[in-house]
């Protein structure tokens, strides 16, 4: 998993700050059957200021 630094508006902290941001597959569906089908790629940006983390599914950016 490669993670990256980037500048992204922070809602809690009200202003541009750095963000770490990966990619990562995620599982949507729990029924065990459709579980190979279900994988999605998501954005995931951490506030390195608050903590603060926004996902965000990459089919819908």
């Amino acid at each position: 998993m490669t993670t990256t630094s980037r500048t992204n508006t922070c809602d809690r902290c009200d202003r541009k700050t750095e963000h770490t941001v990966r990619i990562e597959v995620r599982t949507e569906s729990q029924k065990e059957e459709n579980i190979k089908f279900s994988r999605e790629p998501y954005r995931v940006s951490t506030c390195s200021e608050c903590g603060t983390k926004q996902v965000q599914r990459m089919n819908n950016a």
